[in-house]
């Protein structure tokens, strides 16, 4: 399995530098060059691709905003000087976030974890779904995976894991993957027993065991990161005092 690749980024040092990392990676083809957001729109409108590199601060429409105008998102890795979109980027269920200037041991990891977002969707053979509000009813929902409606009791979900526009519906150490982004799950899931703990993690509470540095240990032992924005959230649910 190869990835298709459209470099967006108006400045062309930056193409370069994706171009030659990509030289080295069998699995990365870079299809295509943008300088501007707006090209980019028109270039999806009649192409697709796998992988979008994208920068954030260009003329006319930024990146977020590009984002946010696209029907069908391939998968995106941001590649920005500025660490600050971070946030903003991964509730737009980018797949990384690479802080220029970058070395190609982290190019790679970020390409490899596209690759594995690209066979875990291929796998399920599913598109991304929107929310319906009949998924959830009488303290029970209805994901998509492995080409199945299944039906969970919510207590039954131990945690929700983040994998771009997938999403990893955790019970009893096993999980099941669904063509959802974790936004959705957010939005649909009762706030009185789920919360978020993380950019890419939502947390059963009835779950929470203790916390242990950065890391959130659930009642059957499995160990969940704890994003410093939302640390205090779980110091309160935990009664932890300072």
């Amino acid at each position: 399995m190869s990835l298709r690749c459209l470099i967006v980024d108006d400045e062309p040092l930056a193409h370069e530098i994706i171009v030659a990392y990509a030289k080295d990676i069998p699995f990365v083809e870079i299809a295509a060059h943008c300088y501007r957001a707006t090209e980019a729109l028109d270039f999806l409108s009649k192409q697709e691709v796998d992988l979008i590199f994208l920068d954030i601060r260009m003329p006319k429409l930024n990146g977020l905003d590009f984002l946010r105008a696209l029907q069908h998102k391939p998968q995106v890795i941001i590649t920005s000087a500025y660490e600050e979109y971070a946030l903003a980027s991964f509730d737009l269920a980018v797949c990384d976030y690479l802080l220029k200037p970058f070395k190609l041991e982290r190019f790679l990891m970020a390409v490899n974890r596209a690759l594995n977002f690209q066979q875990l969707k291929k796998q399920s053979g599913a598109p991304v779904e929107t929310i319906n509000p009949d998924q959830q009813r009488n303290g029970q929902i209805s994901i998509k995976a492995d080409k199945k409606h299944i039906l969970l009791q919510l207590d039954e979900i131990q945690f929700l894991e983040s994998l771009g526009n997938y999403v990893k519906v955790w019970k009893d150490h096993k999980y099941l993957l669904t063509p959802r982004t974790l936004g959705s799950f957010e939005e649909q899931l009762p706030a009185d027993d789920f919360i978020r703990i993380h950019k890419s993690f939502i947390l059963n509470k009835k779950y929470a065991s203790y916390l242990e540095g950065n890391t959130i240990v659930l009642k059957n032992g499995q160990r969940v990161s704890v994003g410093k924005n939302y640390k205090s959230i779980i110091k309160q649910l935990l009664d932890i005092k300072d």
